[in-house]
């Protein structure tokens, strides 16, 4: 068993250091991609390492994904996962067999009344968290800077990740409390008095926080940040980098945050992530640019831009298509999840050889109303 637990940690050390890197050709990131499909459909359906809930699923299912699935085309073997198994399984049948006995983290995601969907983990978003880090370097967020995290904490995996991102930093991290569910409830009932009252409580917190605390970077929403800059100019107040997600950035309103909300002064990295999948990096962009495009953590997880009519089929590029992520850690696990977005395929770049997905917002939003709320 000691043996093992080495070998363990070994194999988490190595691929933590797999960073997206722009040294990768498109084949070598194919390649890695293929790699670790294979290592991590073994590691999930051995009953030597893997969880409960996939090693059942495979004995129902009739096939054993470890001779079928060999390279990452081969996951359309899978159908769709469904996410509400996330709401109604035991958060506990989905540790590994390697893991049992180890405290983990219980995370929430989506959702606004009800049992919320539910994940674990152990070690994940660190190594998401200080990817983006890395990324970014020591000026665009200054080194040693303490952060102010305006967002969901509690039982969101957001809150330790961001911590973690200022620590890493050598900052600490101060915290704005929100619950995005109460306010896009309150939305869906036609309180948006109440709504905006709510969204004032807490932009004054995060306004006094900001004057009597040596800030310089922030985690907010864009949402939030637009209401904060009609309170104080964010770069007087000495705020030097800002790394935002959640609501719909179209490139209009990219521009307008940039420009009149960071004066083009401040530094800014939007981001697209979830619980299910971590961090998606907004790529690099020319003076004048401001439609955001996307990648995924490869080969943590992969992002593709499915026909909504027939999710095994791909969209070609420059087309808007629904987001299915694929998630592919120790940890976790979740084949071809059809996310609640749409986008448009973009294809790789200096950065990132691999796929990447532009202009992301809800799914079917053209068509239907769709509540966002703050988040």
């Amino acid at each position: 068993m000691r043996l093992f637990t080495v070998r363990l940690l070994l194999w988490e050390q190595n691929f933590q250091s797999l960073t997206m890197s722009s040294s990768l050709t498109v084949e070598e990131a194919r390649a890695q991609v293929d790699s670790r499909t294979k290592e991590l459909i073994n590691w999930h359906f051995s009953p030597e390492t893997g969880c409960p809930y996939w090693l059942d699923w495979a004995k129902n299912a009739g096939w054993d994904p470890r001779e079928r699935v060999q390279t990452f085309a081969d996951m359309l073997h899978f159908d769709n996962f469904d996410d509400e198994v996330l709401r109604k399984e035991d958060p506990a049948k989905f540790i590994p067999k390697a893991y049992e006995g180890r405290p983990y983290n219980v995370f929430e995601t989506g959702g606004t009344t009800g049992m919320p969907k539910q994940r674990i983990g152990w070690e994940d978003y660190k190594t998401d968290y200080t990817e983006f880090s890395e990324h970014y370097g020591p000026d665009f967020f200054p080194q040693g800077a303490n952060w102010l995290m305006v967002g969901p904490t509690g039982p969101r995996r957001l809150r330790m990740a961001i911590e973690h991102l200022a620590n890493i930093r050598g900052g600490a991290c101060y915290f704005i409390d929100l619950d995005p569910r109460w306010v896009k409830r309150l939305i869906g009932m036609g309180e948006m008095q109440m709504a905006k009252a709510y969204q004032e409580h807490v932009i004054d917190q995060a306004v006094t926080i900001i004057r009597h605390r040596d800030i310089k970077c922030i985690f907010t929403t864009p949402r939030l940040l637009e209401s904060l800059s009609l309170r104080m100019s964010l770069a007087d107040a000495g705020i030097r980098g800002v790394f935002a997600g959640g609501t719909t950035m179209t490139p209009q309103y990219v521009k307008f945050i940039q420009e009149e909300v960071l004066e083009g002064k401040i530094n800014y990295a939007p981001t697209y992530g979830n619980t299910l999948m971590g961090l998606a990096i907004s790529k690099k962009r020319e003076p004048g640019e401001y439609s955001l495009t996307y990648y995924a953590p490869q080969p943590r997880a992969v992002l593709r831009v499915v026909d909504p009519d027939d999710s095994t089929k791909i969209v070609d590029y420059g087309e808007y298509g629904r987001v299915e992520l694929t998630t592919m850690t120790k940890e976790f696990f979740v084949p071809r999840f059809l996310e609640r977005d749409e986008a448009i395929r973009r294809p790789e770049c200096d950065e990132f050889p691999w796929d990447g997905v532009g202009d992301v917002r809800p799914f079917q939003s053209g068509t239907k109303a769709v509540i966002e709320g703050v988040y």
